[in-house]
């Protein structure tokens, strides 16, 4: 039994290269692979004989497969057992049903039958779960399982009798403190002033009762136990669900009742829940999960663990004697949330380091990622929505920095204009005013004669008057061109602002020996748009062609058009005789500051271009003819035509 697998190879492979003979050295080696091959053969062959011959291995129950607790550490134990083991494991369960009752008269014929079940079998470990078990298995040690391996196992150590233990025998016992399991409950529940001990009449309940009253001395000035070993389990019942106030329950046992009724504990306890009016406490995590409240516990994995370790260890062929454990103590404090709330216990009330189980989710607990997720989506969007709100202000803040800064170049650029087109203002104002002056003569004379002339003095009059009215018109329409621009916008007749900017330049076109031509289409439609600025766009425009044709040969003409491109399109086109527009300069002509004037100030082009996006327009330029350049802008049409007096005009006179 104590064999190794290795020690089983060994002899194997021994016995199988003893044939081959060592003649030489030559030899030695064609031996030692010999050898070799031999050994794992013979590896092979013994991993398959073991691998063919399964562990043996009995649970022996205390009262039944299914008597909690010790039903949870046999299930655990085999689960654990089949998971370390190397080898097959052949497991099989009995029950001691006769520990129900203490009758050891007939504990004769359950070792009877034992014996001649496993007389031809015998088994490798034997595992006895529980006190019962262990205590029947010591009393019938040598007559029925004298060279049997045993592990004792969920059994508390008082109930292990040492005296009766052989080199074959290893405990894995566990501790139960009853003393900190009593104080536990006074811990959660300080105004605790009865605890109910439920213990039935089996052996094993007496003898927990009197351990239980010696643990609970040190208490006995704060709480009152009372025992229920002398209630049959009905009126156990009704004990529990009259208890008075400032009550608890403590689960240790209850097998047989006074009744002599036998109870397993799933039900038993169950039935005691449903019906009592004071928490339950208990010390067996086998017991944990919907009854009781919890506390410090004898968790069923630490001792399942142990337990098939222990026994790994005796099958791998290690003396049972030799192996020593330390008893399983209690775990780390564990509360049932359900039951906490529903006797009213604080958190603030567990011990230090407690786990709280069965807590039922909260919403956060839940959805805290769906949450988190959204709170993160509400945060990102409100962060955009500041930011969008932000670069609204600011860009509302810059639109209105940048209209007030455009508004103040333009006036300053046709201020600048008004400096050179002095002499055209002159000659405008002075023809009306020297009419006027002229008229005035002619009307006194008439008047003075001897005989008054009444005609003429009335045709006098007349031309006072419409040489009045065109002085007015011209002082009007050179106020509405040099005026700071309100921004106010309405419909607007383009050629009406050809005609009038034509006008004003007149003299400087005539006294650059410059032919005007106008191709003004009749039936334009009007735009809606600053009247002002777009005043001042035609005017940049054609005092630029005056410039740049100023040192150019003659003929010098200038030709300007306005056309409907399409329903809802209007395009102005100017045209100079000049020595055109260089390519790097065509590029970059519309850009602020930037002029090919050595008197300019680079505004001018810049400004039209602001003008005519502003009215939703493009403007561009082009080379033009081969010794002129093209100054093209087109604005949306308003769709209704303006009321033009003439028709189409083909030429425009440069002169009075």
């Amino acid at each position: 039994m104590a064999m190794r697998w290795s020690d089983l190879i060994e002899i194997a492979a021994a016995r199988t290269v003893a044939w081959v003979p060592a003649r030489s050295a030559q030899q030695s080696g064609i031996c030692q692979a010999a050898r070799a091959i031999a050994f794992l053969a013979a590896a092979f062959f013994c991993s398959v004989a073991l691998a063919a011959e399964p562990k043996r291995v009995m649970l022996l129950h205390s009262f039944g497969r299914d008597f909690k607790p010790w039903s949870e550490y046999a299930r655990e134990i085999r689960t654990e057992l089949v998971r370390q083991s190397p080898w097959p494991v052949d497991i099989t369960e009995y029950s001691l049903v006769t520990a129900r009752s203490g009758n050891e008269k007939a504990e004769g014929h359950f070792v009877q039958y034992l014996g001649a079940l496993f007389a031809e079998h015998p088994l490798d470990l034997i595992v006895s779960v529980g006190a019962p078990a262990a205590a029947f298995v010591q009393r019938h040690r040598h007559d029925l399982f004298a060279n049997t391996p045993m592990v004792f196992t969920a059994v508390d150590q008082r109930r292990v009798q040492l005296s009766l233990l052989s080199d074959k025998d290893s405990v894995v016992a566990v501790h139960i403190d009853y003393l900190a399991a009593l104080e536990n409950v006074l811990r959660v529940l300080p105004d605790t002033k009865n605890v109910t001990m439920v213990v039935g009449t089996s052996p094993i309940e007496r003898f927990w009762k009197e351990e239980v009253a010696k643990a609970a001395e040190p208490l006995k000035n704060r709480v009152t136990i009372s025992w229920t070993d002398h209630l049959s389990f009905e009126e156990l019942l009704k004990h529990a669900a009259a208890l008075p106030p400032n009550s608890a329950i403590f689960w240790e046992l209850m097998i047989v009742d006074a009744a002599g009724v036998v109870h397993d504990g799933n039900t038993a306890l169950a039935r005691l829940y449903n019906v009592a009016n004071a928490p339950i406490f208990s010390y067996d995590e086998s017991f944990f999960g919907r009854e009781i409240v919890g506390g410090p516990l004898l968790l069923v994995a630490d001792t399942s663990r142990q337990t098939a370790a222990v026994a790994v260890r005796i099958l791998g062929g290690e003396k049972p004697g030799g192996i020593k454990t330390s008893p399983v103590q209690f775990g780390r404090p564990r509360y049932d949330w359900r039951e906490m709330q529903r006797w009213g216990i604080s958190e603030s009330r567990l011990p230090p380091g407690s786990e709280v189980h069965f807590r039922n989710p909260t919403i956060w607990d839940q959805y805290r990622y769906y949450v988190l997720a959204f709170i993160g989506a509400i945060l990102v969007q409100f962060g955009l929505i500041m930011w969008l709100l932000n670069e609204h202000r600011r860009r509302n803040s810059a639109e209105i920095a940048a209209r007030a800064m455009m508004s103040e170049l333009t006036h300053l650029n046709r201020i600048s204009a008004a400096g050179e087109l002095s002499a055209s203002i002159a000659h405008e104002v002075s023809q009306p005013l020297t009419s006027i002056a002229m008229s005035t003569a002619a009307a006194l004379h008439s008047v003075k004669a001897a005989t008054p002339n009444i005609e003429k003095a009335i045709a006098a009059l007349t031309r006072i008057s419409n040489e009045s009215a065109r002085a007015s018109e011209v002082i009007a329409n050179l106020r509405s061109l040099f005026r700071r621009d309100t921004q106010q916008k309405g419909p607007v007749q383009l050629n009406k602002v050809i005609l009038s900017v034509l006008r004003l330049m007149e003299i400087e076109l005539e006294k650059d020996q410059i032919e005007v031509h106008a191709r003004l289409d009749d039936g334009l439609p009007t735009v809606i748009g600053s009247e002002v600025q777009l005043r001042q766009v035609v005017l940049n425009l054609v005092m630029n062609a005056r410039d740049a044709m100023r040192s150019a040969p003659l003929p010098r003409e200038l030709l300007i058009e306005s056309e409907c491109i399409a329903p809802d399109q209007v395009r102005v086109s100017i045209d100079d005789s000049g020595p055109g527009i260089s390519a790097p300069d065509l590029e970059r002509i519309f850009e602020p500051m930037f002029t090919t004037k050595s008197h300019g100030m680079g505004m001018g082009l810049s400004i039209c271009r602001s003008v005519a996006e502003a009215h939703k327009g493009r403007i561009w330029a082009a080379g033009g003819s081969e010794t002129g350049s093209t100054f093209r802008f087109s604005l949306p049409g308003n769709g209704a035509p303006a009321e033009q007096s003439g028709g189409r005009q083909s030429a425009f006179a440069a002169t009075d």
